[in-house]
């Protein structure tokens, strides 16, 4: 194993230089060919002979918050900005760096083709902190292969794209971390039960008695003080926010300082949600634990809450990037988009249905309902048709259309029902 220290070019005019990993090369000292990031490892990886240059760092980087109102006021400055190369994607809109040498890609989060021959520079914060990828390709691939295999419904196609390991793109996504001092002020009502007995005259005419419930209520008001730290946001708009919100909670406490050797290999998207507009999502975060708070402040057995004012002070933040690897699969015309948490091995994502399959399974129940009645009801046709000769059919038709009627409506409704379920329902996957 060899090692690879870091070799930044230095800018002339002494301002930070771009750290892009991904044009920049990296190359193996045995034989000059590009090295990739090996996840769960502290080396890059040649893909051409297999060696391991081993990441040696130069000092321990201390992961350091950033003053949120400073970085608002000198956001034109350059000490923190870093220039990228970028493609945006056509379909989605996500905006992502680019590989060395890729004359050709699509989009991680669409799949959408890529326009690669026309690079956007642009200018944004550079990220200070990172989770390198601790779970590779292959067992991602096997994680999500079992996620699909626990869909009900699945399409095939989607069953295939499972077992195309190659189609899982390994990528970086931008978030934003907060940390705030928070002093927050309420006014609002305790509700506490209390209980009369009352007298009333049953159905029966008898006398009885029973327990009434009441509320008393207080006027309250009071203030919290408590310190958020590091509340989450998401910084892309690529992503369904309820399936990246599952794949929490994250290892931030093991949050390595910027290296673009762990970038080495896969791609990073930029931020699409800024800083400012990030804080105000945090806010609407903070502010529903807050009103939890107040709440369990006010006590009780109901809780009123009329007028909440909530100060941050002390405001913090950190730009990072988290790994996530990314599979977006068509189908009829609409974007399926799963996601692994590359350090826990958490699987989300949007699951397509196949109507074939649907259909099936609705004659599959349609039958076994069938068949339950013929069994279930044997005797009460034997009685219909018993001392009933051919002659004598016509007679009892009305008898047997009323039976076969009542029969399939029955069974109409329960398919009815069955379809509704399976078509519109988006957790088949617990049962």
């Amino acid at each position: 194993m060899s090692d690879l220290s870091e070799d930044s070019p230095r800018h002339p005019d002494g301002e930070t230089p771009d750290l892009n990993a991904n044009t920049r090369n990296l190359s193996c000292k045995d034989c000059g060919a590009n090295l990739t990031y090996a996840p769960g490892t502290t080396f890059l990886k040649c893909q051409y002979c297999g060696a391991e240059n081993e990441i040696v760092a130069e000092e321990e980087v201390a992961i350091e918050e950033y003053d949120f109102h400073q970085a608002l006021e000198h956001t034109a400055e350059k000490t923190d900005m870093q220039t990228l190369q970028t493609v945006q994607c056509g379909g989605c809109g996500a905006r992502t760096t680019l590989k060395p040498n890729i004359v050709s890609d699509e989009c991680a989060f669409c799949g959408t083709p890529l326009v690669t021959s026309s690079p956007e520079t642009v200018e944004v914060f550079q990220p200070k902190s990172l989770l390198p990828f601790h779970i590779d390709q292959k067992e991602a691939g096997k994680l999500f292969k079992d996620w699909v295999s626990s869909l009900w419904f699945a399409p095939n196609d989607l069953k295939k794209r499972a077992e195309l390991t190659e189609k899982l793109k390994g990528m970086y996504i931008p978030y934003w971390t907060f940390d705030s001092e928070t002093d927050s002020r309420y006014r609002g009502m305790r509700g506490d039960y209390y209980y009369t007995t009352e007298s009333y005259t049953d159905s029966d005419g008898n006398h009885q008695t029973r327990q009434v419930r009441h509320t008393r209520w207080t006027n309250v008001s009071g203030h919290i003080d408590h310190f958020f730290d590091d509340t989450l946001v998401l910084a892309s708009h690529s992503l369904p926010q309820n399936y990246v919100d599952k794949l929490e909670p994250w290892d931030l406490e093991k949050l390595a300082g910027y290296d673009e050797r762990y970038l080495s290999g896969f791609q990073t998207e930029t931020y699409q949600v800024d800083l400012k507009s990030g804080f105000e999502i945090a806010k609407d975060k903070i502010e529903t634990q807050i009103r939890t708070m107040v709440s369990n402040d006010i006590g009780g057995d109901e809780q009123r809450i009329e007028s909440l004012q909530t100060n941050h002070n002390d405001i913090t933040f950190k730009h990072i990037l988290l790994p996530l690897w990314i599979s977006a699969y068509r189908y009829q015309d609409k974007v399926y988009r799963f996601m692994i948490n590359a350090r826990t091995g958490e699987v989300q994502g949007e699951r397509p249905y196949s109507v074939i399959k649907i259909a099936l399974a609705v004659i599959a129940v349609l039958a076994i309902i069938g068949l339950l009645f013929f069994f279930t009801n044997g005797k009460k046709r034997a009685d219909l048709f018993d001392g009933t000769d051919f002659g004598n059919l016509a007679s009892n038709f009305d008898s047997y259309n009323h039976l076969f009627q009542n029969t399939f409506q029955s069974i109409y409704l329960k398919v009815d029902l069955i379809s509704q379920f399976a078509m519109n329902i988006d957790f088949l996957n617990w049962i």
